[in-house]
């Protein structure tokens, strides 16, 4: 998935954990944020502070959105891997006929287990992407009644290892779990798009985004459309149902001409009428409500190629956006004095626009995990001749702060070396993540341009870390620049100090708790941090920009100079975006092999010794509220919010009401 900020639950939830962030104050007075913990993830609830706001017709428009996103759930969790719908099934089926004892080490065991499934969308955690196991025996399982074949799928170590595999001198198509491909290699794979697509259109189809690669009885390789008619039908024919009656109650008619080429994309699995929708959507920036339905990010597909299904529904915050407005309005001074190479900077950016958004509903590979931050659409044609949308998750990100507050243990005393760096982080900290969030979304992803030629998969498996790399560095760079004090965006000089302490602390060191030791760095959004701490690291040495220092036994990462740290962002900017514009596969490749992936087993080893001792959480994910319609006479009057308390209930009556694979 390019454009997307993936990290709520490890980056921004270790910053917000440091301190007592100052951000909008919509904390609501004696609620609740942190409802559940389990192995290594806590369950936050979120609120939706301008609901009440909205209209009649706003609010059944986002109902009906908000359904078509869950009624996409199922998708998400066979995409995911093959056996994971079969495993949730026999999960709900003995949470709601077992009739045994119902406590006990066993079934405290299970019930982690089932938690984290659920939490995964599958047998895989949802970050680090390996199998995990239950700690309860195969015997108990079997004893609660489930199916010997799902025993097997839950309790076999040697397949399904990994969703998406990280191994270099592999086929990582045969060894990913995903359910993106069946029978198939990676050259034959590659083989079969290199034989479809057009070399030279200015308008490239993304092709491969909603199918399966499958061999057929006649051992050709071919592709299975996601669509009605086709695999996940049933899904569809749901997603359209709601997608249909948004249309009707939609704020626009630019909103409802886009609903209806979506719902035209689906019923005919046209990658071109997908990228007229986008087209459509991405023009419609003044609309209240807004949201993301479809086959869209390609992180989960070991080629970059397959969209994982998503939806997610919101409302914009109108005061929060004028940040965000100051950015994009500006969009060409920013893309006109970035140190990358004028060759590969737009010399016009056009369509880019901003808001700060508060979530409504979240859904599949947008839940329970989700992003902080999203820019789409992702084709890279589109953005350049009709712009993106970019949004920061406002009511997500002060969700996992309120949450965060709810702890006595912070990471900030643990592994911040000097008063002055806490200070500096308690001061400005949480606003610069958000500065750095916006800039990343709204400029750094629609930033530059590819050479003439050179394909939008040319950097293949590395494709999302460099991406992400590139947006997070174009952030970085200019978090730093004296016109954001200028716009009025940072309060002044010294803020962006904040945010280098703390990206490169978290890149070097603190964000490898998430790791089992002895284990490499495997994910796309640690991976790119990782690359740009230690890359940054190694170069400044010289000038000993950042320095290692050890107090106590206790290892720290300290910025010394700034400045020039400021200067190495701006060239592994400029290098990044050398290696994407030209389709520098090689180069891309020799980078996150040398700073992305392999993690230093000593400073692992002390990293995770001292997080356990914060017996803190590393992954936070989100319970949805629940919008309920209001009936009088018959009649729907109204639709309020209602806040769930229970993760486990929620994934269990999601399954009864929205089951359709």
């Amino acid at each position: 998935m390019t454009r997307k900020i993936n990290y709520a639950a490890a980056f921004a939830l270790a910053l917000c954990s440091m301190a007592s962030c100052t951000v909008k104050n919509d904390k609501v007075e004696n609620f609740r944020y942190l409802i559940d913990e389990f192995a290594d993830t806590k369950v936050i609830r979120y609120t939706v502070p301008g609901w009440d706001k909205l209209s009649l017709q706003q609010k059944e428009y986002a109902y009906h959105l908000s359904e078509a996103a869950k009624w996409g759930r199922d998708i998400a969790w066979d995409q995911n891997c093959s056996g994971n719908i079969a495993l949730r099934h026999t999960l709900e089926d003995i949470f709601e006929n077992y009739r045994g004892e119902r406590s006990g080490e066993q079934w405290d065991a299970f019930v982690v287990y089932a938690k984290r499934v659920f939490f995964a969308n599958g047998v895989h955690h949802h970050y680090a992407e390996d199998k995990f196991f239950p700690e309860c025996s195969r015997e108990y399982f079997r004893s609660l009644g489930a199916p010997e074949d799902v025993l097997d799928y839950v309790y076999d170590t040697t397949k399904w290892q990994q969703r998406r595999s990280t191994a270099t001198d592999k086929d990582i198509v045969a060894l990913s779990a995903v359910n993106y491909y069946e029978g198939v290699t990676r050259a034959e794979v590659e083989d079969y798009y290199k034989s479809i697509e057009v070399k030279g259109d200015p308008h490239p189809v993304s092709y491969g985004l909603n199918t399966k690669v499958v061999k057929n009885a006649e051992g050709k390789v071919v592709e299975l459309p996601w669509k009605l008619g086709g695999i996940y039908d049933a899904a569809i024919s749901h997603i359209i149902e709601h997608l249909e009656a948004a249309a009707e109650v939609a704020e626009s008619e630019s909103q409802k001409k886009a609903l209806g080429l979506l719902v035209e994309y689906y019923r005919t699995g046209d990658l071109r009428k997908w990228d007229e929708y986008n087209i459509e959507w991405v023009k419609d920036t003044e609309g209240t409500i807004d949201y993301i339905n479809g086959f869209i990010e390609d992180y989960n597909d070991p080629l970059g190629r397959k969209g994982a299904w998503e939806g997610h529904v919101n409302i914009k915050d109108l005061e929060a956006s004028e940040r965000t407005v100051a950015l994009s309005s500006n969009a060409q001074w920013f893309e006109d004095h970035s140190p990358v190479d004028p060759r590969f900077r737009k010399p016009e950016v056009k369509g880019v626009s901003a808001k700060v958004i508060d979530a409504v509903c979240l859904m599949g590979d947008a839940y329970p995990s989700t992003p902080i931050g999203i820019n789409l659409p992702n084709a890279d044609w589109i953005r350049k001749e009709y712009g993106s949308k970019s949004v920061t998750i406002s009511n997500i990100t002060h969700a996992y702060t309120y949450a965060a507050q709810e702890s006595p243990r912070n990471l900030l005393d643990e592994f911040a070396y000097s008063e002055e760096e806490k200070e500096l982080e308690k001061k400005y900290g949480a606003y610069s993540n958000e500065v750095h969030t916006d800039l990343h979304e709204c400029l750094g992803h629609g930033s530059g341009q590819l050479l003439p030629g050179v394909s939008s998969t040319a950097m293949g498996e590395y494709s999302s870390t460099l991406e992400e790399a590139r947006a997070d560095l174009f952030g970085l760079y200019y978090c730093a620049d004296p016109k954001l004090v200028e716009l009025g965006i940072m309060p002044d000089l010294e803020a962006y100090k904040a945010q280098y302490s703390s990206y490169i602390r978290n890149g070097i060191l603190v964000q490898f708790n998430r790791v089992e030791l002895g284990r490499p760095n495997t994910e796309a959004h640690m991976q790119n941090r990782k690359l740009i701490a230690e890359w940054c690291y190694e170069k400044g040495a010289a000038d000993n920009v950042i320095e290692k220092k050890v107090r106590d036994g206790k290892t720290y990462f300290v910025v010394n100079d700034y400045e020039k740290l400021r200067g190495l962002f701006g060239e592994l900017l400029a290098e990044i975006q050398r290696i994407k514009s030209e389709g520098d596969y090689e180069a891309g490749k020799a980078l996150v092999e040398t700073y992305a992936v392999n993690i230093d087993p000593v400073l692992h080893k002390e990293v995770l010794e001292r997080y356990a001792a914060l017996e803190l959480k590393p992954y936070g994910g989100f319970i949805n509220p629940e919008i309920v319609p209001v009936k009088r006479g018959g009649k729907v009057v109204d639709y309020r919010i209602e806040y769930c308390d229970d993760f486990l209930q929620q994934q269990l009556d999601y399954g009864k009401r929205y089951r359709a694979l």
